[in-house]
């Protein structure tokens, strides 16, 4: 029986994921190169020590400012973000595993001050029981611990649990956990190839969370 919902966060809730990659690609194409999503996905929702304005150098054959390109990335995406709002369906389903007596938890690989600046910037903060980041374990995603801790602090078990992801590492640490993977791919990461999972979404507001806890009961 499920009784917790745990959420990833950047790209899931709100997609960061998205906006980063296209900073990333316009700052690439202003020095006439390009960053291949097949890169990128690989470090999506996890923390690979990948820095890509040394890919850049690499690509380029040449030195660059990295401090006046941080400082431009940091511009441009927190314009971006400025008005982004949690993305469809996202509100209805937390607002729903409150009517349902659902527990609610967030297991995220990026830091606290990240994930809870941003949440409570879109007003979603105090929907989460229990908030797991980088900052809680010694590795993140694709490990299972950050999903493992989320249960535990929620009193439940992984399998009376559903994880929430938009990434491939995410959807492989919450299978590697025993939960439940229910898989919403945004902009960025609907290309990529996700192998374990129990049911995709393309959004949360393609099937309401009732008829989604019906159809993965009907699957056991």
């Amino acid at each position: 029986m499920i009784k917790a919902l745990i959420f990833d966060f950047d790209g899931l809730i709100l997609d960061t994921e998205t906006h980063e990659y296209e900073v990333l690609q316009e700052i690439f194409e202003e020095h006439g190169s390009t960053l291949p999503l097949s890169v990128w996905g690989e470090v999506i929702g996890t923390a690979a020590g990948f820095r890509p304005f040394v890919y850049l150098e690499e690509q380029l054959g040449r030195q660059l400012d990295h401090g006046e390109l941080t400082k431009i990335r940091r511009e441009r995406f927190s314009k971006r973000m400025e008005t982004e709002k949690a993305r469809p369906g996202v509100e209805a389903y937390l607002n729903a595993a409150k009517d349902l007596g659902l527990k609610v938890g967030l297991a995220s690989s990026s830091d606290y001050k990240w994930v809870a600046g941003h949440l409570k910037q879109i007003g979603l903060f105090d929907d989460f029981e229990v908030i797991q980041t980088a900052d809680d374990v010694e590795e993140v995603k694709p490990n299972p611990e950050l999903y493992l801790k989320a249960a535990e602090n929620l009193g439940v078990s992984p399998a009376e649990c559903i994880a929430f992801e938009d990434s491939v590492n995410g959807s492989i640490a919450a299978k590697r956990a025993g939960m439940k993977c229910v898989i919403v791919p945004n902009k960025v990461t609907g290309s990529l190839l996700f192998e374990d999972y129990d049911h995709r979404l393309e959004s949360m507001a393609e099937m309401e969370l009732a008829q989604l806890l019906d159809h993965l009961n009907a699957r056991d």
